[in-house]
């Protein structure tokens, strides 16, 4: 058995040196103006130290954070959510990680690379294949990261999809990030990266194929304004290759439903926001720990209860 731990939408928050020529953006300064106004205390750090306890107490194999770490990709909450990350016991070999929207709120933020700088350790494929031996500066260098402002934006290619082997079960990692003008928070995968998950879940078959994205890749009443744009193309290439299970975030709610498969359909679970601080229980900051046992899974949702002052399983 493979015991997995799903969490999403940290948006750790830290304003910590961050000049006033940061906010120039407008897509910024509204997302600043939402903090202010609505969501300020909505997410503290504090649910995340004490989510990060509950997993260093659990006996787990791996980690997986479906995006949205931080809030206004500003450079001190990339460096604060690397530390948090950096005390989960598991380490960064065990723990991968995709971009959500927030992780790449600006353009600034995906031209700088910003989320690959700091979170390095955190995507780099290990399946053999051979994006896993291709480093992020596409010469076959370790490149470790490093403080968005400290170093130039790396070359060569992204590094999505993210493929790691935990024994009989394949981590692909997708992203759809990308930065929208306001008041979208849309994804989109591309075309190659597309053909790269086709590759890697059919190099994969026969293994229990967990695949992360952010958005979900199936049509909601949001989908205007904060959908996944090529979904029938995801869809189609699940259609084809299929997969055991789809992860995703973005919409702060534990949600299941299904996609068409090869061999039958194929779950398709979203798990609310990990650090959500809400008197209502179905919000309240939580993750899943999905227990893997051939091509069965199970799903436990562990939630924080304020009385307890930690998580502990959902009652509901």
């Amino acid at each position: 058995m493979t015991t997995i731990a799903h969490l999403s939408d940290v948006h750790a928050l830290s304003l910590r040196g961050a000049s006033p020529l940061s906010f120039l953006s407008l897509k910024r300064l509204g997302g600043a103006a939402n903090l202010l106004l609505n969501r300020r205390n909505k997410h503290p750090v504090a649910l995340f130290e004490s989510l990060i306890d509950d997993l260093n107490r659990s006996p787990l194999d791996a980690v997986v954070v479906t995006g949205d770490l931080v809030n206004l990709s500003l450079v001190s909450e990339f460096a604060l959510a690397r530390r948090l990350l950096d005390r989960i016991a598991l380490g960064p070999s065990r723990v991968t990680l995709i971009p959500g929207n927030h992780d790449v709120y600006t353009w600034t933020a995906e031209r700088a690379r910003s989320f690959e700088r700091h979170f390095a350790p955190y995507l780099r494929s290990d399946d053999g294949s051979e994006r896993a031996v291709r480093s992020e500066d596409g010469s076959g260098r370790e490149v470790e990261s490093a403080p968005a402002e400290a170093v130039d934006a790396p070359a060569g290619p992204l590094p999505y999809p993210v493929v790691r082997v935990q024994g009989e079960v394949a981590i692909i990692g997708v992203s759809s990030a990308r930065p929208s003008p306001v008041p979208f928070a849309d994804g989109r995968v591309g075309p190659d990266q597309l053909r790269a998950v086709e590759e890697a879940l059919r190099r994969h078959a026969g293994r229990f194929r967990l695949v992360l994205i952010h958005h979900p890749p199936l049509r909601n009443r949001h989908a205007f304004l904060r959908g996944l744009r090529d979904r029938d193309a995801l869809q189609a290439v699940l259609a084809r290759a299929g997969a055991e299970l789809v992860l995703h975030g973005h919409e702060h709610r534990d949600l299941r439903q299904e996609l068409p498969g090869p061999g039958g359909p194929i779950p398709v679970l979203g798990v609310g926001s990990a650090t959500f601080d809400d008197p209502r229980p179905a919000r309240r900051a939580r993750y899943h720990v999905i227990r893997i046992d051939g091509a069965r899974f199970t799903v436990e949702t562990r939630v924080h209860d304020p009385a307890r002052g930690g998580f502990a399983p959902s009652r509901q």
